[in-house]
């Protein structure tokens, strides 16, 4: 990997924690069912990030723009992590949420997870619409459902650059 450049720099002028909301979206999972959803809400809070929300919505896009932009308003979020409603079957509705909220898109982002995931799953991987933006002044974050895409993408992809996102929305 590339240590050297302006994004070196730019790391070591970003927060060091950052206040995060995490959003787990599906019809049967509930706080105690949801490990996903414990798994984000670990890997955050073990990187020294701040969970300041924690919700969990059915698959109904009305519920899930509710959610988030109640999360986009409340200026303590800088990040809103979401997991569930990203594939194809007719009941997954986050992409579409998420896509319509977002002013700037971050396309590596979902790049680099699906080329990721391609290495563990296969061609399986071009069913997920993992997707990461900016919306209202947030980083807005959409994940598969399953635990081990929020495995792959939090050490790999969203812990390493956290703060780095954040600055650079503030800067």
């Amino acid at each position: 990997m590339l240590q050297t450049g302006p994004h070196v720099d730019h790391k070591k002028h970003a927060p060091q924690t950052v206040r995060c909301m995490v959003v787990t979206v599906s019809d049967s999972r509930t706080k105690e069912t949801d490990t996903t959803g414990q798994y984000l809400l670990d890997a955050l809070t073990q990187a020294a990030h701040e969970v300041v929300r924690y919700e969990i919505v059915k698959d109904e896009p009305e519920q899930i723009r509710r959610v988030l932009q109640e999360g986009l308003a409340d200026e303590r979020v800088q990040v809103i992590i979401t997991n569930g409603g990203t594939g194809i079957s007719k009941r997954d509705g986050t992409y579409e949420v998420v896509e319509g909220l977002l002013e700037k898109r971050l396309d590596g982002f979902g790049e680099l997870f699906r080329a990721l995931s391609y290495q563990d799953i296969g061609p399986a991987a071009m069913l997920s619409r993992a997707t990461a933006g900016l919306a209202q002044g947030t980083i807005l974050i959409a994940l598969p459902g399953s635990p081990n895409a929020s495995k792959l993408a939090m050490p790999k992809l969203i812990l390493p650059e956290l703060g780095h996102l954040v600055r650079e929305i503030n800067r």
